[in-house]
């Protein structure tokens, strides 16, 4: 059975519910777009049911934005991923991506919910990581890239899947 989970922006204006079958925040990503709008050392994203998502207020404030990879290379290009913030605070809300459309992925920053409490930290994408942010203190796995198991992969081997 998923788990409810309620999120709003900092100043309220935004509130959203939706279901999630992995709601374990244990994935901290460092690269250089997490870092940047999600704070000092990244974002934490948790797997949402697309379908169940309910914007309770405040459906005119959320605004989009797709992110650029390798801004300033050759190589830059945008994101096929777009991520949704409350306009009125800049509170980040959620990623959505074309390629897996029956997902959404709220930032765990926004979620009101007591969210369950992981054993280890999956740090990911430590080669783009600054020297100067350090990962948080605890058990925790590091990764150049991504790690070997997806959000549905890591809950469903911890028996942590809703």
């Amino acid at each position: 059975m998923p788990m409810k989970l309620s999120g709003s922006c900092q100043c309220g204006g935004v509130e959203f519910a939706l279901d999630s079958n992995t709601p374990v925040p244990y994935q901290l990503c460092a690269c250089s777009i997490c870092r940047k709008v999600g704070g000092y050392s990244g974002s934490v994203n948790l797997g949402g049911i697309a379908d169940s998502l309910e914007i309770i207020t405040g459906k005119e404030l959320i605004k989009k934005y797709t992110a650029v990879k390798d801004r300033g290379t050759a190589e830059e290009s945008p994101c096929s991923s777009e991520r949704s913030f409350c306009s009125n605070c800049s509170t980040m809300l959620w990623v959505w991506d074309h390629h897996w459309p029956e997902l959404i992925h709220p930032f765990a920053s926004a979620i009101d919910t007591e969210l369950p409490v992981p054993e280890e930290m999956v740090c990911i994408m430590a080669g783009s990581k600054p020297a100067w942010v350090r990962w948080p203190e605890g058990k925790k796995q590091v990764h150049e890239l991504y790690g070997p198991e997806s959000l549905e992969g890591w809950h469903k081997k911890h028996n942590l899947f809703k």
